[in-house]
């Protein structure tokens, strides 16, 4: 007898080895990135540079030395929360990153001046990125209420069910779309941090120090791709869109 879809959906949620597998691996890369990005982190904080700038006055120096004068600079609360919004021209900086001397908080200060950088060029995947955020917010957050009701109706296997599995699946993927386009956008980011930085502000050590958080915390976006293609592959098999339907 063929299962209800509703017990289908349960049995996938609950039973199914593979749903646990693509939990379990997002989870370890993810917390295996973040665990990294802390670790380093907090081994280079402790490491202060030749020079006797701070983070937020290396950020500045290397906002002058790009002639981008209409971004401010300020310190945010928080841990790791340093950010850069462009719709205010706003460089935040959390506190640990803002006031300290440190290997990490030049390359996290750099990094962040990175995204201004790209914002006053006209980058193209951070334009991008920017336009997305909208449609992956709301793809994201209706995709499982799609998702559920194409179980309910059949999966691929009818065609109201194949409709709303198409379209579950199209709302999920403009997450893993937007965790996509992030990669080159934070790896050019870096990348522009690390060019500012060398030989100018810091030294060859110091160069090491500030890349090697920089390498960690791109781990955490690569992290975030995986899981979410991963988990947007296991729903499309689930429903029957990939490799036949799973009963």
């Amino acid at each position: 007898m063929t299962p209800h879809p509703r017990c289908r959906y349960t049995d996938a949620m609950i039973f199914d080895p593979l749903y646990w597998l693509v939990i379990g691996l997002g989870m370890v890369l993810s917390l295996g990135a973040q665990a990294m990005v802390k670790g380093r982190f907090q081994k280079y904080s402790q490491i202060g540079t030749r020079s006797h700038l701070t983070g937020s006055q290396i950020a500045q120096q290397i906002l002058r030395d790009n002639q981008i004068y209409d971004v401010t600079v300020e310190p945010v609360a928080g841990n790791l929360t340093d950010h850069y919004d462009p719709r205010t021209k706003t460089l935040r900086l959390s506190e640990g990153v803002f006031h300290s001397n440190s290997m990490a908080a030049f390359g996290i200060a750099a990094h962040e001046v990175g995204h201004a950088i790209q914002h006053a060029r006209g980058y193209a995947p951070l334009k991008f990125r920017s336009a997305w955020v909208p449609l992956a917010n709301t793809g994201g957050g209706i995709s499982m209420f799609v998702i559920i009701a194409a179980f309910f109706m059949g999966g691929a296997a009818t065609a109201m069910g194949a409709t709303l599995a198409w379209a579950g699946i199209a709302l999920f993927a403009t997450t893993t779309v937007f965790t996509l386009v992030t990669l080159p956008v934070e790896f050019d980011a870096s990348k522009r941090a690390l060019a500012a930085l060398n030989g100018r502000y810091v030294s060859e050590e110091e160069y090491k120090g500030a890349k090697s958080v920089l390498d960690a915390a791109a781990l955490t976006y690569v992290a975030a791709f995986a899981t979410s293609l991963m988990t947007l592959l296991y729903w499309a098999m689930q429903l029957g869109l990939l490799g036949g339907r799973r009963d």
